[in-house]
């Protein structure tokens, strides 16, 4: 079998998605606590129960509560589970808009450099739910989704026309279920990692040749190779 490559290349412009500044941040949302009122709307009586508190079914259930399972998971707006590493789209990450725009500040590198970077603030916000397990890993019951939220400030290149864009590369959701005689109380706890980009859309020039499709090893006679439209390299790329 020959084997023949195309070794000649040419100066070409596209455009892509520049990043101009990468950063990670580990996120710990602050703790979010219900008792009273608050956790008995959590927990419907249509979805839970029939009648009293939540934590008086469980005991009516379960002659220990404490023995039951309490997790949570991210969800969309309807409480349907997401993989925050497969949707990127797991959580609503926006920048806040300042009243004068990204603020400039000046930042000494650990070289010792001074640089003069941006100042970006963004808006996290998500949902949880929370399940009741109990020991045999039956849901007993599931609570309606739970909103959280944290403002974030960033020190990035960011110059203007510049986007932010970020997702979710780690989350983890803690829970606990306090149930006595005289206290309820569901404390939810919330970490996750956060990547943070500033892109921009850009043409670039580089080196490049046009990929062309292998040879079939079969016999393919009926489909043509793609022809790209020659260049006009006198006028554009420029130099």
């Amino acid at each position: 079998m020959s084997h023949h490559h195309r070794r000649d290349t040419e100066r070409v412009c596209i455009r892509t998605r520049k990043i101009y500044d990468w950063v990670t941040r580990q996120v710990d949302v602050p703790l979010r606590s219900f008792s009273g009122e608050d956790l008995e709307a959590l927990f419907p009586l249509d979805h839970c129960r029939r009648e009293g508190t939540i934590c008086d079914f469980l005991g009516a259930q379960h002659t220990n509560p404490q023995h039951l399972t309490i997790r949570c998971f991210l969800t969309d707006a309807e409480g349907n589970p997401i993989d925050s590493v497969v949707d990127q789209d797991a959580l609503i990450c926006q920048e806040i808009t300042q009243p004068n725009g990204r603020q400039s500040v000046n930042v000494t590198l650990p070289s010792g450099e001074t640089v003069t970077l941006q100042k970006v603030k963004a808006l996290i916000k998500g949902h949880v739910v929370v399940q009741i397990v109990s020991p045999a890993g039956t849901v007993i019951c599931q609570s309606k989704p739970i909103p959280f939220a944290t403002a974030q400030t960033f020190i990035l290149c960011a110059p203007e026309g510049t986007q932010l864009n970020c997702h979710i590369s780690f989350f983890e959701c803690d829970t606990s279920l306090v149930c006595t005689d005289n206290f309820a109380q569901l404390d939810v706890s919330i970490t996750l990692c956060l990547e943070v980009q500033v892109e921009a859309d850009v043409k670039i020039e580089v080196e490049a040749r046009f990929c062309q499709p292998r040879e079939e090893l079969a016999e393919a006679v009926l489909c043509p190779t793609t022809k790209f439209p020659p260049q006009c390299p006198d006028v554009f790329p420029a130099m």
